[in-house]
């Protein structure tokens, strides 16, 4: 088969199914992404005769003159051209998909269709915004008005268009397929991308060195906290808020927080939420013992879980992250929010804690209770790990799963 894999930040969620289909030797293969994303995601990548890679430019941002509502329409249609452009080179080659797999948040599926009519469509269907009930309503520190809900409306028509062009829809949770309108949901498949709990396994002497050069092993009361970037959606708000109370039942706690200072999603503020959030806490934290670690390296990371004894997950109603259940696989005791992804994945008492998103001293008192040497910890760490082998490991679930889903959508 010939296949051909779309995705602005290639290889995004593709990365692992991409390597493996290209290295069967049975498939003609093509992966394709804005060029500096592809440079960089990609670079050293040794593939096979039987697979490419190809870029096209980043888009040129909308009119200044564009309405509000429309400039990330306007945005995506031009990053759906620089895509067709760049397509249309790879069909005079003689490329031509059967199947065509794409992300279509930023705009490239809108016009696969036209560039090859015969190709079966898989899109990924990562979320779909809904005005109530999930992350855009949900947190009334930061309320919503009616000018932002009309514009919601609009910023879904990309994904509208992909969900009515597409042949199958792939959404990695139920909950995330939940949120897709309904009468689209018969063309949804769920299945994860997929954790690797080969690699991710636990390790009793692991040891995290920090910045100052002290090492963290598992002996010591480490808190954790991951995020990308450090914003509300992914609950730092209310865990910052929380630290003082934890740092008073845990003075010797020793807290790790990764992430950087830019926002993936939501509103932006001046100077960003680490610096608004310590202003906010001036005189209240004992910040000897709080380290700001940024973005890691991945081996990093995952010796950092390694060594955690809580961490500490929370999100609005939204995507659920891959580092949480990354960290379950590490066996880490997952303190997380009692919000419909985490629910899905994680039972209060049977493989893991739940707390309420808003209360703040609740979230102290169980990370501290979470710290402390009770058997019971070894079994939720071993449910949290049996829990991700069982539903979401990546060899033997998941990508099986989505290549048959892939393979059998030519049919």
């Amino acid at each position: 088969m010939r296949l051909l894999f779309i995705h602005q930040n290639f290889p995004g969620q593709y990365r692992h199914l991409f390597h493996r289909l290209a290295h069967s030797g049975e498939h003609q293969v093509v992966g394709m992404g804005e060029q500096a994303n592809l440079a960089r995601n990609t670079h050293g990548w040794q593939l096979p005769r039987n697979a490419m890679l190809m870029g096209y430019g980043t888009p040129a941002p909308a009119g200044a003159h564009t309405h509000a509502y429309l400039r990330g329409y306007e945005a995506a249609i031009r990053r759906g051209q620089d895509w067709a452009r760049v397509a249309l080179q790879l069909k005079k080659q003689g490329f031509s998909p059967d199947v065509v797999c794409v992300h279509p948040g930023w705009g490239e599926a809108l016009f696969v269709r036209e560039v090859f009519p015969r190709a079966r469509v898989v899109t990924f269907c990562e979320f779909y915004y809904q005005p109530h009930g999930a992350d855009f309503d949900f947190d009334p520190e930061y309320p919503v008005e009616l000018n932002d809900f009309c514009a919601l409306r609009i910023k879904n028509s990309v994904l509208n268009q992909a969900l009515l062009d597409c042949d199958l829809g792939m959404a990695p949770t139920h909950w995330q397929k939940s949120v897709h309108p309904r009468e689209l949901q018969h063309k949804l498949a769920v299945v994860h991308d997929g954790i690797d709990t080969r690699l991710l396994q636990p390790d009793p002497v692991a040891r995290f060195i920090l910045p100052d050069g002290r090492a963290l092993d598992r002996s010591q009361p480490v808190v954790t906290f991951v995020n990308r970037n450090l914003e509300p959606y992914r609950g730092f708000h209310q865990f910052m808020r929380a630290l003082p109370e934890l740092q008073r039942l845990r003075p010797d706690a020793e807290i790790v927080i990764v992430g950087g200072d830019e926002v993936s999603y939501g509103r932006r503020v001046e100077g960003g939420y680490r610096a608004a959030l310590l202003k906010e806490l001036d005189g209240q934290l004992d910040l000897t013992r709080i380290h700001f670690v940024g973005k890691l390296p991945y081996p990093d990371y995952v010796r950092l879980l390694q060594v955690s004894a809580a961490h500490v997950y929370l999100t609005y109603p939204f995507v659920l992250s891959w580092s949480m259940l990354e960290a379950m696989a590490l066996g880490c005791l997952v303190i997380g929010s009692a919000t419909s992804p985490v629910q899905e994945v994680l039972v209060d008492g049977e493989n893991g804690c739940l707390v309420d998103f808003f209360d703040p001293r609740a979230l102290a008192e169980r990370t501290a209770a979470a710290l402390e040497n009770d058997p019971s910890h070894q079994y939720l760490r071993q449910a949290a790990r049996e829990t991700v082998v069982r539903r979401y490991d990546l060899h033997d679930l998941c990508l099986p799963r989505q290549q048959q889903l892939i393979l059998d959508c030519k049919f």
